[in-house]
Parts: C-alpha cells; sequence; structure tokens
C-alpha cells in the first residue's frame, strides 16, 4: 500500500526529515537554530550596508574641510548623507556650532552611542546560537546514549554490538550537527564585531578630529 504524502515531507528534502528524525528532538532545535543563525546572518549584512558601515568618504571630506576653515562646506558634504560616520559628524558639526564645547562633546558621546547600539543589534542573537548549539548537541548526544545502553540492558547477553554501535552514531549525529551550526555562528560573530569595533574607532577619531578643528571653522 502506497504510503501518503505528509505536510512534513513536501516541505523537506527527501531523506531530510529522516536524518533529523534519527538525533531527536534536540536535532530539530538545532536545525531552527540554524535557520534562525542563517536569517541572521543575512539580516546583519543588509543592516551593516543600510548603515552604511563600510564607508566613511563624505565623513572624511567634511572634516578635511572643517580643518582648513569651510564649516559651511563640510556641512554641504555631510548633506543628504545616511552613513553610520557621516551621520555622526553632521550631529558633531551642528552641536559644535551651537553648544558649548563640554555640551557639544557629550551630545555627539550621546549619539556616537545610538549609532553603535544600532550596529550592535541582532549580535547578541548570534552569540546566543554560539553558546546554545553545541549545549543542545551535547544534550541530545547524552539522551541518544542513555537510550542506546537501555535498549543493551534489556536485551542482556543477547546484546549485539552492532545494534549498540548504531545507537551511539546516531546518538552522536547531534553533536556533530550542534557544532555544525555553532562555528559559521561564531565566525559571523566575530566578523561582526570587528566592524562594529571598526566603527566605534572611526567615530571616536572622526568626533576629535571635528573638536579639535580650528575656532574659525565653526
Amino acid at each position: 500500500m502506497e504510503q501518503p504524502v505528509t505536510l512534513l515531507d513536501a516541505l523537506l528534502p527527501e531523506g531530510l526529515a529522516a536524518f533529523l528524525d534519527r538525533g531527536g528532538p534536540a536535532m530539530w532545535a538545532i536545525a531552527l537554530l540554524s535557520v534562525v543563525g542563517l536569517a541572521l546572518i543575512l539580516w546583519k549584512l543588509w543592516d551593516f550596508l543600510r548603515l552604511g558601515a563600510f564607508g566613511g568618504g563624505a565623513a572624511e571630506a567634511a572634516v578635511a574641510e572643517l580643518a582648513a576653515g569651510r564649516a559651511a562646506a563640510a556641512a554641504a558634504a555631510l548633506s543628504g548623507r545616511r552613513g553610520a560616520r557621516a551621520r555622526l559628524a553632521a550631529a558633531a558639526l551642528a552641536a559644535r556650532s551651537r553648544l558649548p564645547e563640554a555640551a557639544a562633546r557629550e551630545e555627539t558621546a550621546r549619539q556616537a552611542r545610538r549609532i553603535l547600539a544600532e550596529a550592535r543589534a541582532g549580535l547578541r542573537g548570534l552569540d546566543l546560537i554560539v553558546t546554545v548549539a553545541p549545549l543542545l548537541g551535547l544534550l541530545g548526544t547524552v539522551l541518544g546514549m542513555i537510550g542506546a545502553f537501555q535498549a543493551l540492558q534489556a536485551t542482556g547477553t543477547r546484546a549485539d554490538p552492532a545494534v549498540l554501535a548504531g545507537g551511539i552514531w546516531e546518538a552522536l549525529l547531534t553533536t556533530a550537527a550542534g557544532m555544525g551550526v555553532a562555528i559559521p555562528a561564531a565566525a559571523a560573530l566575530a566578523w561582526a564585531e570587528g566592524v562594529v569595533d571598526g566603527l566605534r574607532t572611526d567615530l571616536e577619531d572622526i568626533a576629535t578630529r571635528i573638536f579639535l578643528a580650528p575656532a574659525g571653522g565653526r
């Protein structure tokens, strides 16, 4: 009799559902984490592009104009720019022109903190996946080993070593899967944190240069 096609069979490639079933609930949880992790990585790349985390030409041009005493040209260089560095430079120029220096520096620091908070969005989720995925893999392996040795105990002296070995390697699948999810997530997290660190350094440098520019450039 022909087996009915389930919704799971329709959604997943042939054999994938069976592979996940071998690892038990922990394997399904790891598979879900892998989907969430991939979505976070792709979203973070888009978010960095939207934030302008990889460019700073407009901010550099504005700082150079201000250093030359051309404040109006500096503001014009930032007009319509939405990149993180340009936003910080524009905020620093505006604060410098209308506030006392101490207040202007504090306002610029506040804007920098907001920009960096935007850049760090989503990184905690990746960090959680890096931590949880291997633990889920280990949990699945422990539960699988318990099941394998319970089966061995039930068979007593009639135990088949091949059956025990099969149960153990199936249990170890979850550990491999957990590491397979955690390693790319860890690499992506390290890359994203490097982008944020570079952005922080650039924001500090831009703000410092703006406030050290000659007073005549106000």
